[in-house]
């Protein structure tokens, strides 16, 4: 199955003439001996740019490679412009599939017998159509409201968990023969990722989502979630309010209504910020496709997010941990990033602080010497991730999708305002959050929150108090008989120790003794003897 699939990849790319955009002087001799080996596969695209070659390679590939295409085309100061521009149709314009399937698929799932029980309209074309899933427009027969209907690929989980299965066996390799293998921890990585696709398959656990998020962000100016109709909603199929909403990376449409660029790109700053830190539950798929612009009050931009599939959370550790680096970074406190990094474990306990600080301050210092607005958090991080490999630094599965879905933002609030500041921007939002996880409010808060359970449990201290210092007058009394105990299993396996080595000197014996030619019933006194002491040895134990 994998060397069909790895045939299959590589043909892809051969036939698309990917192989055309590698300069001969990178590729290593055994590559180029491969290429010249498969010499009937012909680059059969020409004619078409090198941006369509790579759109069509990776959507004829499937959901694992479309969604790695959705992601890289949203870094427009990582990729050409043309290459970004063909990557952006992978975030809605992949090929349908066929429409009256689409219809049976939802008849079944919401156990209808026809289409017209439950809608009044069925758009058969589909609206939008993704890696995963593609959406068809109707209008519900009970309140005549407008909605999409979201329907699963038929047969798509085959294709993921054959792409997965790839993936852990690359992965494995990786681990095992490149020299940064284990630090990488690239099969937790893969692991964390396929727990996630699979999850969006899912699409009633994709409408809980939609539902916290929902609550999270009621009456927020900055993020508007469609509601959800859970009664309407299956594995397989979602129904949903439909948006009307400008997408935000249609530019031009967006300043032709005079849409305040930058409040709308420091929006996307503090949406995500206050997804991580306020509510703990993240949207991680935060591609353009994803995301649009509500078409009312330009001068004061909300956003609209859809697909709910991949969602990301984060523990209190993590969370704390992260906004303490974000602020020590901004303020350029190369020493607290480096503590924080040995305190949270991600880099080895016995890694020299003052080293690592320097190697820190080495990348960080010339980046900051730009002006602000220049800065790419995406090249930070490379810059970081290859210094933190002479530390051992291992990767935090966890925080894949928090730094995929920070790059995402980045670029997309580049796109929709090229000055946008992210550092400045943010720097702000976790200071104060900071302060109230951490100051004196904090403090009083949990005071405050914890009063109730204390308040509950404030009758039952007079006993739990007698309890513990009855339990502590009798511990050293445990502690003698604990250590009496030991001692006696220690007694007891020396002493079948000894009886079993005794038995196999006798047995040794018993087998020596015929050589020297002696009456045949002498060997039975060690034999017996032996077995007698393996006896008592295995019982002693």
């Amino acid at each position: 199955m994998q060397l069909s699939r790895i045939y299959k990849i590589s043909k892809t790319l051969l036939e698309h003439g990917l192989d055309e955009l590698i300069p001969q002087k990178w590729l290593p001799w055994y590559a180029r001996w491969w290429r010249y080996t498969a010499f009937w596969i012909q680059n059969r695209y020409p004619q078409k740019s090198r941006g369509e070659r790579i759109r069509l390679a990776l959507q004829s590939l499937g959901p694992i490679f479309i969604k790695f295409g959705q992601m890289l085309s949203t870094r427009r100061d990582l990729l050409p412009a043309d290459i970004a521009d063909e990557l952006t149709y992978l975030q809605d314009k992949v090929d349908p599939f066929d429409g009256a399937l689409a219809q049976q698929i939802i008849e079944t799932a919401l156990q209808l017998n026809n289409i017209d029980e439950l809608f009044a309209e069925f758009n058969i074309t589909p609206l939008a159509s993704a890696s995963i899933a593609q959406v068809h427009t109707a209008r519900l027969l009970s309140n005549n409201e407008q909605v999409v209907v979201k329907v699963i690929r038929p047969n798509i989980k085959q294709t993921i968990e054959a792409d997965m299965e790839l993936l852990m066996s690359l992965a494995q390799l990786v681990r095992k023969w490149l020299p940064d293998g284990k630090r990488l921890r690239p099969v937790e990585v893969v692991k964390e990722y396929q727990r996630t696709i699979l999850d969006e398959l899912d699409l009633l656990q994709e409408a809980h989502n939609g539902v916290q998020l929902r609550d999270n962000f009621s009456d927020s100016p900055a993020l508007y979630i469609p509601r959800m109709y859970l009664e309407h909603c299956r594995a397989n199929v979602l129904t949903m309010e439909r948006i009307y909403g400008i997408p935000v990376a249609n530019i031009k449409e967006l300043e032709a209504q005079g849409t305040n660029m930058k409040l709308l790109a420091e929006r996307g700053v503090e949406v995500f910020f206050t997804q991580v830190f306020r509510d703990s539950f993240f949207h991680a798929d935060m591609h353009p496709g994803n995301i649009f612009v509500s078409r009312e009050t330009p001068d004061n931009p909300q956003y609209i997010g859809i697909d709910f599939g991949i969602v990301g959370t984060l523990n209190s550790e993590d969370k704390r941990y992260l906004a303490e680096n974000f602020v020590a970074f901004f303020n350029r406190d190369y020493r607290k990033v480096a503590t924080l990094h040995v305190d949270s474990g991600w880099v080895p306990a016995d890694t020299n602080v003052d080293e690592f600080e320097h190697a820190v301050r080495a990348v960080c210092d010339p980046i900051f010497q730009k002006p602000l607005a220049e800065i790419s958090f995406g090249i930070v991080l490379l810059q970081l991730f290859n210094t933190a490999r002479r530390f051992n630094m291992t990767v935090q599965p966890q925080l894949v999708l928090l730094q995929k879905t920070l790059l995402y933002i980045e670029g997309l609030g580049r796109q929709l305002y090229p000055q946008l500041d992210l550092w400045q921007t943010a720097k702000p939002f976790l200071e104060n959050w900071m302060k109230e996880q951490m100051g004196l409010s904090a403090m009083f808060k949990k005071i405050s929150d914890n009063l109730p359970y204390w308040s509950e449990k404030l009758p039952e201290m007079p006993d739990l108090v007698h309890d513990t210092l009855k339990q502590l007058k009798g511990l050293p009394e445990q502690q003698r008989l604990q250590q009496q105990a030991l001692l006696e299993q220690q007694q007891q396996a020396t002493k079948a120790r000894y009886l079993g080595l005794m038995g196999s000197t006798l047995l040794i014996i018993a087998c020596l003794l015929p050589l020297y030619h002696v009456s045949w019933w002498l060997p039975i006194l060690p034999v017996s003897l032996g077995l007698l002491c393996w006896i008592l040895g295995w019982k002693s134990q």
